[in-house]
């Protein structure tokens, strides 16, 4: 019986340890852009690291120092990616001060290196946070880097993720463990309050101009409003109000006439808002962040 026990307990052990194990993939998201070298040199460094890396990009477009988008192109695409994937997200204005450098691993089991300065707000909350450690430069530092000062991306994340997806080094050997939490950028989370939905704009469909909320489809049920109905749409920035009008909720953007503005629930299944064949954004001078939310009745 005790035989029996102990090889549960290994096994258990040695599967959960298989399913947070690196997996040779390396995800890199930046917001500095391709016109120069910096990102070229990233991979540069991953593949001396280890030429048998599988290395992504998620994307290098975020606008500059803006890390609520960062935080959020990792919350599209992270959960599509297998297990033990490692990304090193770079889209760090305090470049060079006292803020945290950081792997979070998360109950899904992927890995994120990054600056601990709000980029990991909302894939903590989504995958959760298994265990976050501060990445020890003394050991996990690009060779002959210590007098840069400016690119840690290069120098600090992408050699250190790239050890850790080649297995070169343990999730332990990252450094030290921290507190199981990470720095988190305010935001209105989705609720219904009353009859009304409230929820963040979080980011835009940059190339149409669509307005993605988050407000889940399945929230978004409780109201009660079916396709063909029509839901009153409320935007707000930093509350003041900027537009206010019914919309006619569609499946489809064949549903709708050319230039008329509809809701719709996007491939997130979240609630959004566009301009059939238009730009919802610049039609009515909105954007995205954490400090734009919207409201959704019937």
């Amino acid at each position: 019986m005790i035989r029996k026990t102990v090889f549960l307990v290994f096994y258990g052990w040695l599967t959960t340890t298989a399913l947070l194990a690196q997996n040779g993939v390396l995800v890199f998201q930046s917001d500095f852009g391709t016109k120069d070298g910096a990102v070229s040199a990233m991979k540069g460094v991953a593949v001396g690291v280890s030429p048998n890396l599988r290395i992504f990009d998620l994307t290098h477009e975020i606008p500059p120092y803006n890390i609520w988008e960062a935080a959020y192109r990792l919350l599209q695409t992270a959960p599509y990616y297998p297990k033990g994937t490692v990304f090193v997200s770079v889209c760090d204005p305090g470049v060079g001060t006292e803020r945290k450098s950081v792997v979070l691993l998360t109950q899904s089991g992927h890995y994120f290196v990054t600056p601990d300065n709000g980029t990991l707000t909302l894939i903590a909350e989504k995958l959760g946070i298994r265990q976050v450690r501060e990445i020890d430069e003394a050991v996990n530092r690009l060779r002959n880097s210590s007098e840069s000062y400016t690119f840690h991306g290069r120098d600090v994340y992408a050699y250190t993720g790239a050890r850790l997806a080649a297995k070169m080094i343990t999730f332990a050997q990252v450094g030290r463990e921290l507190p199981a939490e990470v720095t988190k950028l305010p935001y209105q989370r989705p609720v219904l309050e009353k009859g009304v939905l409230k929820g963040n704009i979080p980011v835009l469909d940059v190339q149409y101009g669509n307005l993605w909320t988050s407000i889940p489809k399945q929230l978004f049920g409780q109201l009660g409003t079916k396709t063909g109905e029509t839901v009153r749409v409320r935007i707000y920035h930093q509350d003041q109000l900027v537009f206010d009008n019914r919309l006619p909720l569609v499946n489809t953007f064949g549903e709708s006439k050319a230039g008329e503005n509809v809701a719709y629930f996007n491939s997130l299944l979240n609630f959004s808002v566009a301009v059939n064949m238009g730009n919802f954004a610049e039609k009515y001078n909105v954007n995205s962040g954490p400090d734009w939310r919207v409201e959704v009745e019937k």
